[in-house]
């Protein structure tokens, strides 16, 4: 079965969706810790999803509770 361009956007959005969720079960992770060990944090997430959201002409407001990373 070939993977389609559709199947490689669901599959990376699902694992996406597991690294939030882990994330989120795991808040006694510090973001330094994140930051030291993956350069890299919660706060970058969130960044990132609001920049690729508004490149795609979506106004994300960083209170809403779509974003990613701070819950």
């Amino acid at each position: 079965m070939s993977l389609t361009e559709q199947d490689r956007l669901e599959i990376e959005a699902g694992a996406f969706r597991k690294l939030l969720e882990h994330l989120d079960s795991n808040k006694d992770v510090q973001n330094i810790d994140l930051m030291n060990l993956a350069s890299f944090c919660r706060n970058c997430l969130a960044k990132w999803y609001r920049a690729e959201a508004e490149s795609r002409g979506f106004d994300m407001d960083c209170t809403s509770s779509n974003h990613p990373g701070q819950s």
